[in-house]
């Protein structure tokens, strides 16, 4: 029969399945009686555990909600995957400091065996350049916006845009009123984003959350959720920024062209294309883009030769930027 300790933590990894057990099930799981499952309940419950009893011939437990953080338990690869996730937070800006914390205190408690493993990773969450200065969306905003979310409540707030002073409708410095019904959050390279219908303007609409501000309370009325095209909040979101309606992830640009450098020189800054070696100099590149023009120069930044450009809008789109080019540098040079 295992330890009594041993016993607890089984027992408590079972109950953190978020499903409900009857005694029975897990006096079978344990190897125990059902009356030791109750002893043991009882002990989880001393440490801070709030387990519910469910009524029954048999019993039923469940872990539920509490009101204070009791001990965690965590297998090696939760433990492991938790301490790589905080190495990454750590190179945020908003909650870097919180991250660091949370890897310190988890690592002092950390058997020696995993935290030899974490200390081994050496892991270095690299910040971009410029983040220094981007605004980034605080954990407090974060919060607020998910229970509005949940709440279905109608979301009114300013938003600064992006284009700056001087855009149709908004203040002196860039901000608008708005209002939306907000339906998802999500994170897309490095920025949370608000995925909400706007009734104002009938359409989907992306709100960057650092550029949410003065949300009013109360909040709106409450709304019943529309669906949305495609019922895939990510996809949603990466179509929209890929310059689609959001029912796709396909590039509304696709195009090929055989460029004269190895794939392995173009692979490393084509991570969303394909890239096809035709020979130790040569390579075949397809990718996309939200217009034929913005394709032609994504081709034109590798500074090589480049032939085989298809399809015809493509070749057309090298054409138009061929000689907007030249008349610039005519332009520059003082040439006719």
């Amino acid at each position: 029969m295992q330890k009594t300790s041993s016993r607890l933590l089984a027992l408590l990894s079972l109950l953190q399945t978020h499903r409900d057990w009857s005694g029975d099930d897990l006096a079978e799981r344990l190897s125990v009686t059902a009356r030791t499952v109750r002893r043991d309940i009882d002990r989880l419950r001393e440490l801070g555990y709030p387990i519910h009893t469910a009524k029954g011939p048999a019993g039923g437990y469940r872990l539920s909600a509490g009101t204070r953080l009791p001990p965690l338990l965590f297998d090696d690869g939760q433990a492991v995957a938790l301490a790589l996730a905080l190495h990454t937070a750590a190179a945020d800006p908003a909650i870097g400091e919180d991250a660091t914390r949370a890897l310190a205190t988890l690592r002092q408690v950390m058997p020696p065996r995993l935290r030899h493993r974490i200390d081994a990773l050496q892991v270095t969450a690299v910040r971009p350049a410029g983040t220094h200065t981007r605004a980034t969306a605080e954990p407090h905003l974060l919060l607020a916006l998910s229970e509005i979310i949940r709440a279905r409540e109608e979301l009114r707030f300013d938003y600064r845009s992006p284009a700056g002073a001087g855009t149709h409708g908004t203040d002196g410095d860039g901000t608008q009123r708005r209002r939306a019904q907000p339906h998802h959050l999500l994170t897309w390279r490095g920025h949370w984003y608000l995925l909400a219908w706007d009734p104002d303007r009938g359409d989907w609409r992306t709100f960057r959350a650092d550029r949410i501000s003065a949300i009013r309370t109360p909040n709106g009325p409450r709304f019943t959720p529309r669906p949305l095209p495609g019922d895939d909040a990510s996809a949603f979101l990466t179509g929209r920024f890929r310059g689609t309606d959001g029912t796709t992830t396909d590039w509304p640009c696709l195009g090929e062209a055989v460029l004269h450098l190895p794939a392995h020189a173009v692979a490393p800054f084509a991570p969303d294309a394909v890239v096809e070696a035709l020979g130790p100099h040569r390579c075949r590149l397809v990718l996309g883009s939200w217009s034929w023009t913005g394709l032609a120069a994504a081709l034109g930044r590798f500074d090589t030769e480049i032939d085989h450009v298809g399809p015809p809008q493509l070749t057309a789109a090298f054409a138009r930027l061929a000689d907007r080019c030249g008349r610039a540098a005519r332009a520059a040079t003082g040439s006719a």
